[in-house]
C-alpha cells in the first residue's frame, strides 16, 4: 500500500477532524459521582457512530455492571500473517471546575489566535482518540483497506481510576488480544517534540484526620493549655518532608531502583531550560526548585518519590472565628517511583503519619489508594516503528521522557493482554492546563499527531 495519498487524503480533512473533536468534546460525559450519567451514554453513542463513520466493523457500546459504557471497534482484514494493534483511549473527562475561571465554555470548544484550542476534554483525552480515527479513515477511504489489524477499545471511566477496566480487559480478552498496544492518554516533551513514555510514577492517597476536643472552644479562653485539631494537624503535615522537600518518612526511598546507564544517557539528552520550565508550571518569582538535591528536575518529576498535601479540610478564613477546632483532615498525595512497592510505600505513609502524635490527640489515617508504577524498556521492533513515524509525522528527533503522573492499568493492561509492548503516545504539553481550567490542545500538534498515528500503522506492518 502507498502511504502518500493516505496522507494527502488525512491533510485534506483535517477540518472535519477538527469539527468532529469540537462535536464530541461538547458532550459533558463526566465521569465523577455526581454528573449525569446519560452524558456519558451520549458521549459512547457518539464515539461509536464516529468510528463507524471512520469504516470501523463491529463497533459496539459494552457494558459491565456498575461501569460507564466502553466502545469497542475493529478492522480485521489484513490477514492472519499481518500483526495486530490494539488503540485504547478514553471518552470521559475531568469536572469543568470554576466556571468563572474560564475565558470561553468549558464545553464549547473554542479557538483562539494563539493556536490552541479550548475546552474540556479538547486534549485529555477526546484528541487522543481522534488522531487515531483520523489516520483510520483516511486509511480506509483511499485503500478500502489498512496495512495492519487494528482494534479500538474507548474507555468511559478513565478519570476516575479505570474501576472495571481490569475486569472488563479479562470478559473480553479473546477480542481484544493484540500484537502491540497503543495507548493515546499521555504527553509530549514539549509543543513539537513528539514524545513515548517510558515510565510512570505510582501513587499513594491517604486521609488523615484529628480530633483534639469534643466541640470548639474560644481561643482566648481555652488557649495555650488547650490544644486544637488544626494546629496539631499542621504539625504532622510539616514532618513529611523537610525543607527542600525531601521526603523524611523513614524507608521511603529504600526500594527506588537507580538508573542505568543508558537510562542516565537518555536523560541527559533532553532539553532542560529551568527558566522556561518554571515559566510553564507558573512558579512564583521567589520560589526555588523543590525536591531531592543531587538530582535532575526529570529524575525528582519522573523516578523519584515526592509528596504533597492535596487537600485540607479546616475551617476557611471566611466565616471563621476565634476559637480552637475540634476536627480537621487532610489528604497525602504520595507519588512513587516506578520500581517501587506501593503496599509496602502505603504502609510506611500511614505508620509515619499514626506516629506520636501532637499532644497525644486522636489521629486516624484511611488509606485510600495505593497503585503501583510501570517502566518499560523501550527497544525492540514496536518502538522502533513507533520512532521511525512519529519524527515522519512531526518532522524532528523523538524523544523517550516519563510521566510524574500514574495511570495504574497500564501494567495490567500488558499483563491481560499477554504481556504486548504498549506504546505510550499523547498529544498533552506543559501549557495544556488538563484537568484543570481553560484545557487547551495546541492544533499544529494535533494534526503532526494525526499524520504519526497514520505512519504508525504502516510502519507497525512492517
Amino acid at each position: 500500500m502507498d502511504r502518500r495519498p493516505v496522507l494527502t487524503a488525512l491533510d485534506r480533512n483535517f477540518d472535519e477532524t477538527l469539527a468532529d473533536l469540537c462535536a464530541l468534546a461538547r458532550i459533558p460525559g463526566v465521569s465523577a459521582a455526581g454528573f449525569p450519567a446519560s452524558e456519558l451514554e451520549r458521549s459512547a453513542a457518539a464515539v461509536a457512530e464516529l468510528l463507524r463513520k471512520c469504516g470501523l466493523e463491529r463497533v459496539e457500546v459494552l457494558r459491565l455492571p456498575g461501569a460507564h459504557p466502553y466502545v469497542v471497534a475493529e478492522w480485521l482484514r489484513a490477514g492472519p500473517k499481518a500483526p495486530t494493534v490494539l488503540i485504547y483511549a478514553h471518552h470521559d473527562v475531568q469536572p469543568p471546575g470554576r466556571p468563572e475561571k474560564w475565558q470561553s465554555p468549558a464545553f464549547e470548544p473554542t479557538a483562539r489566535a494563539d493556536g490552541r484550542l479550548y475546552g474540556r476534554g479538547v486534549v485529555d483525552d477526546k484528541a487522543g482518540l481522534m488522531v487515531h480515527a483520523a489516520a483510520l479513515r483516511a486509511c480506509l477511504t483511499t485503500h478500502s483497506r489498512l496495512p495492519c489489524n487494528v482494534k479500538l477499545i474507548v474507555e468511559g471511566e478513565e478519570e476516575i481510576g479505570s474501576p472495571h477496566l481490569e475486569a472488563f480487559l479479562r470478559a473480553h480478552r479473546e477480542r481484544l488480544q493484540a500484537d502491540v498496544i497503543v495507548l493515546s492518554d499521555t504527553a509530549n516533551l514539549d509543543a513539537g517534540l513528539p514524545s513515548i513514555t517510558t515510565s510512570l510514577r505510582g501513587s499513594v492517597v491517604a486521609d488523615v484526620r484529628v480530633r483534639a476536643l469534643d466541640h470548639p472552644l474560644h481561643s482566648g479562653m481555652w488557649g495555650g493549655p488547650v490544644a486544637d485539631a488544626t494546629t496539631a494537624l499542621v504539625r504532622i503535615l510539616a514532618r513529611l518532608c523537610d525543607d527542600r522537600g525531601v521526603i523524611q518518612v523513614p524507608g521511603i526511598y529504600d526500594d527506588v531502583r537507580p538508573l542505568a546507564r543508558d537510562e542516565r544517557e537518555r536523560l541527559a539528552r533532553l532539553p532542560f531550560d529551568e527558566a522556561r520550565f518554571r515559566e510553564q508550571a507558573g512558579v512564583t518569582r521567589g520560589a526555588s526548585l523543590a525536591g531531592e538535591p543531587g538530582f535532575t528536575p526529570y529524575e525528582r518529576l519522573w523516578l523519584r518519590p515526592s509528596i504533597a498535601v492535596t487537600a485540607l479540610d479546616a475551617p476557611p478564613i471566611a466565616g471563621s472565628a476565634n476559637r480552637l477546632c475540634e476536627e480537621a483532615a487532610a489528604r497525602v498525595g504520595l507519588r512513587l517511583a516506578p520500581s517501587q512497592d506501593a503496599q509496602r510505600a502505603a504502609r510506611l505513609l500511614t505508620d509515619f503519619l499514626r506516629e506520636s502524635p501532637p499532644n497525644g490527640v486522636e489521629v486516624e489515617v484511611t488509606l485510600e489508594s495505593a497503585a503501583g508504577g510501570w517502566e518499560t524498556r523501550p527497544a525492540g521492533p514496536a518502538f522502533d516503528a513507533a520512532r521511525r513515524a512519529l519524527e515522519a509525522g512531526f518532522g524532528r528527533e523523538l524523544a523517550f521522557i516519563g510521566c510524574g503522573g500514574s495511570i495504574p492499568f497500564v501494567g495490567p493492561f500488558a499483563e491481560v493482554l499477554g504481556g504486548a509492548p504498549a506504546l505510550l503516545l499523547g498529544l498533552e504539553d506543559p501549557i495544556c492546563n488538563a484537568h484543570g481550567e481553560n484545557e487547551s490542545l495546541n492544533v499544529d500538534d494535533f494534526r503532526k499527531a494525526a499524520r504519526a498515528a497514520l505512519h504508525l500503522l504502516f510502519e507497525l506492518a512492517g
